[in-house]
């Protein structure tokens, strides 16, 4: 707790005062770009993956960045995504997964969580990703099929995207985009999903026309 509380101190001593004028105008209200599906891997930084501000990202995190298909019942992350749909008007949707996570390694030997019920429980979510890989890649090695894994549940979770009502309205009127990430840490490389081209690619090739507006915009900074 000791570095914790430094850091609260610094921020309001030092980098509050700093970003003074974006704080007074975040305290009247929110406008996010993108709702941001994550893991709660604390090695997952989303601010500093995006270098983005606080206002810019709305986030939900859980283990395993899933998303769970839309029911009658009221949980935590249907009623966020709501939120975030209906009343925030979030333009585009990101699910990031990414290396080393323990929930795509725990669904990948659901033995070793047996002990831990509502962990195994919640990865039933995920059952959909491991049945892939078990269908196309069962002579492949342990890395191989987790890198598969990690990539099929990202496409699952867009696809349980895709049953929530307050989602579909949004995809109906061509006002949402729906994106999906892999995150690597050891690398620092994120890929993201290509539909039309069916695999994942390097975000800048994946979005080269932005990543060319964001080379020619730091060329003229300088």
């Amino acid at each position: 707790m000791t570095g914790f509380l430094k850091g609260v101190i610094k921020f309001q001593n030092e980098v509050y005062p700093s970003k003074q004028d974006l704080f007074e105008r975040l305290a009247q209200g929110q406008s996010p770009e993108a709702l941001f599906v994550a893991c709660s891997d604390s090695r997952v930084e989303t601010a500093m993956i995006t270098q983005t501000d606080p206002g810019e990202l709305f986030i939900m995190r859980n283990a395993g960045n899933i998303v769970p298909p839309h029911t009658s019942q009221t949980g935590g992350m249907t009623a966020t995504l709501e939120f975030a749909m209906r009343v925030l008007d979030v333009p585009h949707i990101v699910v990031c997964g990414h290396t080393e996570c323990g929930a795509m390694k725990g669904i990948m030997n659901l033995d070793a969580i047996s002990h831990l019920p509502h962990v195994s429980e919640w990865l039933g979510y995920s059952q959909g990703a491991k049945d892939v890989v078990d269908e196309i890649a069962a002579d492949k090695s342990d890395e191989e099929r987790m890198e598969l894994l990690l990539q099929e549940n990202v496409k699952l979770q867009l696809q349980h995207l895709r049953t929530h009502p307050s989602v579909l309205r949004k995809l109906a009127k061509g006002t949402l985009t729906l994106h999906g990430w892999v995150y690597n840490i050891k690398t620092g490389v994120v890929s993201a999903w290509d539909e039309a081209d069916g695999r994942f690619e390097r975000v800048d090739e994946r979005y080269a026309d932005l990543a060319a507006e964001v080379a020619k915009g730091s060329a003229c900074d300088h």
